[in-house]
């Protein structure tokens, strides 16, 4: 195994942490709660989407992704708007 550190991978803004840095650590339970709402990201939303497997034509999935970012946002939407007037049955 190589031992030497591979100079595509070492980051001078970001160098590995020392022993010290480790001792000054906070946990993130231990920051602020405006700081960990920061963190945290965006609240979860209160209706979620179903995680699903589905096959569809290279011509529907290639104009969606066409459409940029979002696209399967956009499919879920034509779906829903295709249910407005048909049965699924």
């Amino acid at each position: 195994m190589n031992k030497r550190p591979n100079p595509e991978l070492s980051d001078d803004e970001n160098p590995e942490w020392t022993e010290e840095d480790f001792k000054r650590a906070v946990p993130f339970s231990g920051l602020p709660e405006t700081l960990q709402a920061k963190l945290r990201g965006r609240p979860k939303a209160a209706v979620t989407k179903e995680r699903i497997t589905i096959r569809l034509s290279p011509e529907v999935v290639e104009r969606f992704r066409a459409s940029g970012d979002g696209w399967q946002t956009r499919v879920d939407g034509a779906l829903k708007d295709w249910l407005k007037t048909h049965s699924p049955a």
